[in-house]
């Protein structure tokens, strides 16, 4: 008979499989910890390289074992990337993060996923990088612990790190919301010691922007439309949905190449792509609500050096509007009108669409029928 500790043995190998991917959850907290640390660090050029391995592993060694279980921090410690582990802790407490405090609440999620993967059988098959940006924008809100997972160069490791734990059966959901905490707590520590702002004030393209751009999107108040890759990042939409989604705008708008050109290149595409991506979450036929671009073209109307704008402001009513709603001549808006009275743009721009604004008709005010016709109007005196 096999003892429960011996090779072959179903409930060891089990538990051997379990404490396994209990450490896989603790390399991606980690991983979240540490990106997280550099990001807020690099923010003030004082991006602090790790310690060395053997001095890290004397100084956190102790403190594992006392903090984590047995059989976790067995586990941990006898990975052949334990030193880089210690490195990354070590890095973190000298960078302010109180580990005593850390460490418990990372053990307590190591192991739910220990007991978690002991009941159930991995059989969820992984699909690359792009569902778990989606992931993080479904479950982690906007900020700097979104952003530096997926401005970390180790974000590829961390996706693989999220496939392997949910092929496992693991709550990915669940590790990432307790791993957001935790950042959001090293994003303080840290931010203290470098004497910056943790939660910095909205920054003027999330106060440009808000309002029906940013309706019901998760955007950041350190919003920065000036760089389209951070943006992006921040929105967390993936290069390969930002090329789907100018693609679909590009079939959208057949022989207006130039145009759609114009929208893709708009300093606020970002905000569409993120709520082509929220749609496109929900399960709702963006490229349905797309085809109001060609079916409502008001937005041709007005100063040429303005129209990129104007396609941002069509494009976003186009997707928050039902696709069959018409354009009758009751409902036609003027696009470069609305633009220039919007809350969201620049008040020197929103004068220069006012100049260039030419409706075609005069605009109704809104929720106000128009005035009826003179001849059922009463004659006054």
């Amino acid at each position: 008979m096999t003892t429960p500790g011996q090779e072959g043995d179903p409930f060891a190998d089990a538990m051997r499989e379990a404490v396994g991917t209990s450490v896989e959850a603790w390399r991606l907290m980690m991983a979240v910890a540490d990106a997280v640390r550099r990001y807020q660090q690099r923010k003030k050029d004082r991006e602090a390289d790790l310690p060395p391995a053997e001095e890290a592993v004397n100084e956190v060694a102790s403190t594992v074992r006392t903090l984590v279980p047995p059989d976790i921090s067995a586990a941990l410690m006898g990975g052949a990337d334990w030193p880089r582990m210690a490195q990354q802790m070590a890095a973190l407490r000298r960078a302010g993060v109180d580990l005593d405090g850390i460490l418990p609440r990372m053990a307590e999620v190591a192991v739910t996923v220990r007991d978690s993967v002991a009941e159930n059988a991995a059989r969820v098959s992984r699909e690359g990088t792009g569902e778990w940006e989606r992931l993080l924008r479904e479950t982690l809100p906007a900020g700097p612990v979104r952003e530096a997972i997926l401005s970390s160069p180790t974000w590829p490791d961390i996706a693989a790190t999220m496939a392997r734990l949910d092929e496992r059966g693991v709550d990915v959901r669940g590790i990432l919301a307790s791993a957001h905490n935790e950042g959001v707590g090293v994003d303080r520590a840290v931010a203290r010691v470098l004497g910056a702002n943790a939660a910095p004030a909205a920054s003027r393209d999330a106060m440009l922007s808000y309002g029906p751009l940013t309706t019901s999107l998760d955007a950041p108040k350190d919003l920065d439309l000036s760089d389209r890759a951070r943006a992006l990042r921040q929105l967390a939409i993936s290069p390969a949905e930002n090329e789907r989604y100018g693609r679909w705008v590009q079939e959208a708008m057949p022989g207006r190449e130039q145009e759609a050109g114009l929208l893709l290149a708009a300093r606020q595409w970002p905000l569409v792509a993120a709520r082509m991506a929220k749609m496109e979450s929900e399960g709702k036929p963006v490229r349905e609500h797309l085809t109001r671009l060609m079916k409502d073209t008001s937005w041709e109307q007005g100063a040429s050096s303005q129209l990129g704008v104007r396609l941002v402001v069509a494009a976003n009513e186009a997707l928050r509007r039902v696709p069959w709603e018409g354009a009758g001549s009751g409902s036609r808006v003027n696009a470069a009108a609305a633009r220039s009275r919007s809350t969201s743009m620049d008040p020197t721009e929103r004068r220069a669409v006012a100049k260039g604004a030419a409706p075609a008709e005069a605009l109704v005010a809104p929720h106000r029928p128009e005035s009826a016709p003179a001849s059922n109007r009463k004659k006054t005196r």
